[in-house]
């Protein structure tokens, strides 16, 4: 987005003909040629931001919330225009040791599809970025615009799932993340063939696990199972929640999850924070999970491993 901190010039020529073109090639030549591209036009997990918008006013509860929670540093917010079409949003880039969160409080209505996209996934090279979308399946739902430091686009997956595609002629220059937070998607059934065979083409993902009788406990449904896909990619981490969309509050509006060295100790921040849990603590298959609302309404999960 155009607010995003940024220092060192990319350097386009080292992202030239990241797509082969006019050559035969066997299905093996292609596995190997899109986990090419995608590893090379993704970035890093540090660079892909959960798109939070948070309620009128409430830009700096959030951020400190956020801060007192998990630390972390955030840019000034500045107000400016991040669609194709004219809008102003206050906004502002935090970064935190669990994941980078672009932050929005926009002071116009929000033009559409915007406020559905869940992350912006910077690219080396948003056009490679956007035929490798649409080879993989995926429709662009907002062309590429021009903004004044790059250019963006919305994809959406099968399944109904968007992604926002950054470019920058500068490159920001972030430190690792103690932790990769998780993409949590809740894909139906129905879309769910078509979802992993675009999503993982795209990202040239990995399955890490897939258990089609995890414990639904996990999202609020005791004594139930679903399938679970867990997934790994050069944009990091994903879940995939195969939902009959029979799901209880507030499961489904959680986006993204964060791993802490302690869920207890993190929650007490979070509540001494004005940050609302909830559901949980919740153990499952070695892990502690809760469901948290911070102020300005963004919801995350929070999540722990802790030894079998």
């Amino acid at each position: 987005m155009r607010n995003r901190v940024l220092a060192c010039i990319l350097l386009l020529a080292a992202t030239s003909g990241l797509l082969a073109t006019g050559a035969i090639t066997t299905s093996a030549d292609n596995t190997q040629q899109a986990a090419r591209s995608s590893s090379r036009i993704a970035v890093g997990p540090q660079y892909d931001s959960t798109h939070v918008y948070v309620e009128p006013g409430k830009v700096p509860a959030f951020t400190a919330s956020w801060k007192a929670t998990f630390g972390g540093t955030n840019t000034a917010v500045s107000v400016t225009d991040v669609t194709p079409t004219p809008s102003r949003t206050k906004s502002e880039l935090v970064l935190s040791p669990v994941g980078t969160l672009s932050v929005f409080d926009f002071q116009t209505p929000i033009p559409y599809p915007f406020g559905a996209e869940r992350t912006g996934w910077l690219m080396t090279n948003l056009d490679a970025g956007i035929r490798q979308a649409r080879a993989s399946g995926a429709h662009v739902l907002v062309s590429p615009f021009p903004d004044p430091i790059g250019r963006d686009a919305v994809i959406q997956f099968p399944g109904g799932i968007n992604a926002q595609l950054y470019w920058h002629t500068t490159a920001p220059v972030y430190k690792p993340l103690t932790t990769i937070p998780e993409n949590r998607v809740y894909v139906p059934a129905d879309a769910v063939s078509a979802f992993l065979r675009s999503y993982m083409q795209f990202t040239s993902g990995s399955v890490v696990s897939d258990s089609p009788k995890t414990d639904a406990g996990e999202i609020g449904l005791p004594g139930k199972t679903y399938r679970k896909i867990r997934l790994t990619s050069p944009f990091g981490k994903t879940v995939v929640t195969v939902s009959d969309g029979h799901l209880p509050y507030p499961f489904g509006r959680e986006v993204t999850g964060y791993q802490v060295a302690n869920l207890t100790q993190t929650l007490t921040k979070a509540e001494a924070a004005g940050a609302t849990v909830l559901w949980g603590p919740h153990l499952s298959a070695g892990r502690h999970s809760a469901v948290v609302k911070f102020p300005g309404g963004y919801i995350a999960e929070i999540h722990d491993v802790t030894s079998r």
